[in-house]
């Protein structure tokens, strides 16, 4: 039930980003990466952590990567205002990748010029378009994974609970994957934590509505290109409608 073609699609390039993360032997920069986000959810929403959803989330991400409690720390200190570090920017860049996959990548920057200018440059060494505009392709989302959903016995009433909490979409394998409205992302995070799974994942994305198959070749060529992207300081996320 529930189970659009985009999803198997959106899991897939997912994982590759989440595997590479999971196993990257620089941890510097994957650390640097999530303390940026700790520091703007603070900015944004407050230290609190029992206060500020976002917050939450973004300290449990960094915990699942292992990341020393004195980075945290300092990221929400940082993020109260507790250092003269320039402010962190978002900012969305759209581009056409390989087999004619429409890309959106996510950076989080102190200085807008720098990224800008680094991720067309790996665009355009990629042969990618640094110029197309796809994002009337996404929509913005709250999403869910979870990476083991073994212990759920009964599927249809863990779908209900979730479909009530505000799930759009539901994709299960070995684990879970569901997709609500942005406003709703908190509500499907308490119903998956309720049903005594773990999330491996709870943040907004950009999904796509509608999901692109490409030749293998230009798999092959697309998850090289996200990988580059995902190596540069600044990006924090890449999204694709590639199936």
């Amino acid at each position: 039930m529930c189970k659009n073609a985009f999803m198997s699609g959106h899991s897939k390039w997912h994982s590759i980003k989440h595997k590479k993360g999971a196993a990257d032997a620089k941890r510097g920069k994957l650390f640097s990466k999530l303390a940026k986000a700790i520091t703007v959810a603070v900015r944004s929403g407050g230290p609190d952590e029992a206060m500020n959803f976002a917050l939450r989330l973004a300290v449990e991400k960094a915990k699942q990567a292992n990341m020393p409690k004195d980075n945290i720390e300092r990221a929400i200190a940082r993020g109260s205002g507790d250092s003269g570090e320039a402010d962190l920017t978002t900012a969305v860049y759209e581009a056409m990748g390989p087999g004619g996959a429409s890309l959106l990548v996510e950076v989080l920057t102190d200085n807008t010029n720098r990224s800008l200018t680094n991720v067309k440059t790996i665009l355009n060494k990629s042969g990618a378009n640094p110029d197309a505009k796809v994002m009337w392709q996404f929509e913005r989302k709250g999403v869910v994974r979870v990476d083991d959903a073994s212990s759920i016995e009964d599927r249809d009433v863990a779908e209900l609970a979730l479909i009530d909490a505000g799930a759009e979409d539901l994709s299960w394998d070995d684990g879970l994957e569901t997709i609500g409205a942005l406003a709703d992302l908190q509500a499907l995070e308490k119903v998956v934590s309720e049903l005594g799974l773990k999330a491996s994942s709870a943040e907004p994305e950009y999904v796509a509505n509608e999901s692109l198959q490409i030749l293998p070749e230009d798999e092959e060529k697309l998850a090289d290109l996200i990988e580059k992207l995902d190596d540069d300081d600044d990006v924090q996320n890449v999204y694709t409608n590639a199936a």
